[in-house]
């Protein structure tokens, strides 16, 4: 039986194991500060395999850096014993509600740098979209993530160099404001370990979108364009929050406007973002007009007539694409499309030619189709007759009800009003996000089955969103959303009503969201997902001796023979062991008895797990006769040595695959 770790991935050994396996030959030992062998990497062998300049030392170089920016690295690469823990009454769906439908979403109280190290296992590379709302740095907003408590400011100025020659300080540390560098450092040293967190559970051709306002605008792109690469750049889009604008500063021009920035997780994989017509009309009139379209049928369905096939641009030419200038053949009897040279005569066939170029040097336009397309996708061209007696090619757009996602985003503002109709006219949360902003971005994701989520959910509006899009498109899209629990002020609105921190805010927000969007459409809404399991950070369910042993007396161990902590419950313990072998959060859990002892099954079987102790074989071989692909119990946890000596034969007879694991 293996021995589960119950910890977080350390990604440093992740990535470790990454550059070992492309270059084993530059993996090497050698000895640390105490004369241990530790492990290494040649950097002379790494610079002959990769051919490349190493830049090393402080030799100058193009990067962008601020104190403390190697301990952020660390910090996200550093692994975490802590857990989560299933919170059932707060829960709505399969753990809360009796009878109610089984939800896959997730909602995860706690810090949520802890969150996504957590979710590493389970979620890697399962992530379609992330959108977050991080605090702008205004130099009011309350910086609740301090990852670093201890550094001082003395040692902060002197890591920076905040001090003139003389020693003096340049900047009282203790004033929040643009003059102050550690304003900058604290701001980028919370952001970026928890984006090179987030890159990892985006899927290949997942997007994350940002906002933010010009306070952190140009650091934020910077650390992006470094996290996700520069390369996997798609937009910053402007979101025309507040058209009467804000004069805050008394300086400049009136603000109207935020920055969202967009980042896919690999150009190669990444795909248009498009958004319906009707709803892009309906909410942003602004900047989508027009749209009427010739609108057909053929035996492949419905079709708008598209633009012209030929390419507009005067520069594509004979010249520069000669195998994109060629002759277009129509039958008006069989209504074939076919390509061939310009004036051949073919008889029945009508001759569509290249469009003249006008530039005084070329002939042709070309086409924007090459002849290995028109051949196999002559089924999406359409030939009509013009007004001067000719012929002319068009596109069939099949999705005619959608269009390409533009960068201004107009007459979406702030959710004010959204929110205080959920709560009785009452401010509970400020300025938050629209659920048509987060409806357009979530629309643009052709996947109707994606995994959203949203690491400072707020409000949780990206989960009233999520729920929204699903009721009108048939979807089944599911979030995950993570919130530190910060404490309401004992004097607002929302602290008078009961809700002690945010969580709660965003919880009921989308028990009611929930309920309303069902309200509104009962007829099609009848399977609509609105439940979520709600998990909160805790630490973890093991004490220290289960992760350092080797630091106990034997005497002492024997003190230690329960290693769970005496507060945890089996459910608990079934939690950390999903985490620890990247088993869905939303999995269907299922209890049982076996020979009298609690059984718990998760996903169908998928895994059998029994913490309880005096485990007997009657209850192992059952389990095993199960065939799950995982069997977990705890390792003081049978009856008997008997029990523990024919564990593996009971397994290697029953059920050889099944890997076996304890606590």
């Amino acid at each position: 039986m293996e021995k589960l770790k119950m910890h977080t991935p350390n990604l440093a050994d992740e990535n470790y194991k990454k550059l070992a396996a492309l270059f084993p030959n530059a993996v090497t030992e050698t000895l640390d500060a105490e004369g241990g062998v530790i492990r290494a990497i040649d950097a002379d062998v790494l610079r002959q395999e990769i051919s490349a300049a190493v830049v090393e030392g402080s030799q100058e170089r193009y990067q962008f850096t601020w104190p403390d920016k190697k301990k952020s690295v660390v910090l996200a690469n550093q692994p975490i014993k802590k857990t989560l823990r299933l919170d059932r009454e707060k829960s709505v769906g399969r753990d809360g509600t009796p009878g109610s439908i089984d939800t896959e979403n997730i909602y995860i109280e706690g810090d949520n740098l802890d969150a996504l190290k957590l979710l590493q296992e389970t979620y890697l590379g399962k992530v379609k979209m992330i959108y977050i709302d991080p605090p702008y740095n205004t130099g009011s907003d309350a910086f609740v993530y301090d990852d670093d408590k201890k550094i001082s400011g003395r040692e902060f100025s002197e890591r920076s160099c905040q001090r003139d020659e003389d020693g003096n300080l340049l900047f009282d540390m203790r004033i929040n404001n643009e003059s102050n560098g550690r304003f900058h450092t604290d701001w980028l040293n919370m952001l970026y370990p928890r984006l090179r967190l987030a890159k990892t559970l985006l899927s290949d051709d997942g997007v994350i979108f940002i906002s933010i306002d010009d306070n952190e605008y140009e650091n934020l792109k910077k650390i992006c364009d470094e996290v996700f690469g520069a390369a996997n750049y798609l937009n910053t889009f402007a979101w025309v929050s507040n058209i009467t604008g804000r004069q805050i500063s008394g300086r400049g021009a009136a603000k109207t406007w935020e920055s969202i920035l967009a980042y896919c997780k690999c150009i190669n994989d990444s795909f248009s973002l498009n958004v319906d017509v009707s709803f892009a009309k309906e909410k942003m009139p602004d900047t989508y007009k027009g749209f009427e379209k010739d609108i057909r049928k053929d035996d492949r369905g419905a079709f708008a007539v598209g633009d012209t096939l030929y390419n507009h641009n005067r520069k594509f030419n004979e010249e520069t694409r000669p195998n994109l200038v060629f002759s277009i053949y129509y039958n008006p009897v069989t209504e074939e499309i076919a390509t061939g040279d310009i004036g051949e005569v073919r008889g029945g066939w009508i001759e569509i030619p290249p469009h003249t170029n006008g530039d005084g040097s070329h002939k042709y336009h070309a086409w924007r189709w090459s002849k290995q397309k028109i051949a196999n996708e002559s089924y999406d061209l359409i030939v009509l007759p013009t007004n001067r007696g000719g012929y002319e090619i068009y596109t069939r757009i099949r999705e005619f009800n959608k269009t390409l996602l533009k960068d201004c985003i107009t007459n979406i503002s702030n959710g004010d009003s959204e929110v205080q109709k959920l709560f009785e006219r009452k401010k509970y949360f400020d300025y938050p996000k629209s659920v048509d902003l987060l409806y357009t971005f979530a629309s643009s994701i052709k996947d109707k089955d994606a995994l959203i989520l949203d690491f400072f959910s707020g409000s949780a509006t990206t989960a009233h969103a999520v729920m929204q899009l699903n009721a009108e498109d048939g979807g089944h899209r599911q979030f995950i959303m993570v919130q530190l629990p910060e404490v309401c002020d004992e004097k607002s609105e929302a602290y008078k009503a009961g809700y002690r921190n945010i969580c709660e805010i965003g919880e009921e927000r989308i028990r009611r969201a929930g309920r309303k969007i069902r309200e509104e459409s009962p007829l099609t809404t009848d399977s609509l997902d609105v439940g979520f399991r709600v998990f909160r950070v805790d630490e973890s369910n093991m004490k220290d001796v289960y992760y350092t042993p080797d630091q106990y007396q034997q005497e002492q161990i024997e003190l230690f023979a329960d290693n769970i902590k005496e507060d945890r419950t089996p459910e608990d313990l079934l939690i950390q062991v999903m985490l620890d072998l990247g088993i869905l959060l939303s999995s269907e859990i299922e209890e049982a008895e076996i020979a009298g002892k609690r059984v718990f099954s998760v996903a169908g079987g998928y895994l059998i797990a029994c913490f309880d102790s005096e485990v007997t074989e009657e209850t192992v071989t059952e389990i095993a006769k199960r065939h799950p692909f995982y069997a977990v119990f705890r390792d003081s946890g049978m009856a008997s040595d008997s029990v523990m000596a024919n564990f593996e034969q009971i397994f290697e007879t029953y059920s050889p695959k099944t890997q076996r694991k304890v606590l």
